[in-house]
């Protein structure tokens, strides 16, 4: 894994024993676990897997200057600028906008994981961040 910049873009570059893939950070909208693959979610729609657990993403996100990402639970990374809507009752979420083509909703995540999230984007708010 290599992180760098390029004219103020950051890019994740990963490389498997088959394969070298580099992504625009700004444009992973989300990670998406199940056990030892992950899916990354581009603004493309088309979600790349990679046999890597959530954890190592964590850690790559951590790296970076200016870190969007935010861990939901034990199956997801977001990107806080993709988040349209959260819905604690529907245990949903919503991640639209940008460059996405399409918006991904994703249901099952623990209330507690979507309250957190929603805390976090407020604090944010408050704070005159914008992710």
């Amino acid at each position: 894994m290599v992180i760098f910049a390029d004219m103020e873009i950051e890019w994740l570059q990963i490389e498997t024993s088959t394969a070298l893939h580099r992504f625009r950070t700004d444009e992973i909208v989300c990670v998406h676990a199940d056990g030892n693959y992950s899916d990354v979610h581009m603004c493309s729609g088309k979600p790349v897997t990679l046999t890597f657990k959530l954890g190592k993403f964590e850690e790559w996100f951590n790296t970076l200057s200016h870190n969007t990402f935010v861990r939901i639970g034990r199956s997801f990374i977001v990107n806080k600028i993709y988040v349209q809507s959260i819905n604690v009752t529907d245990n949903r979420l919503t991640l639209a906008g940008g460059k996405l083509t399409a918006p991904l909703i994703f249901g099952g995540i623990p209330k507690d994981s979507l309250k957190a999230l929603k805390a976090e984007l407020k604090a944010d708010l408050e704070k005159g961040v914008s992710a």
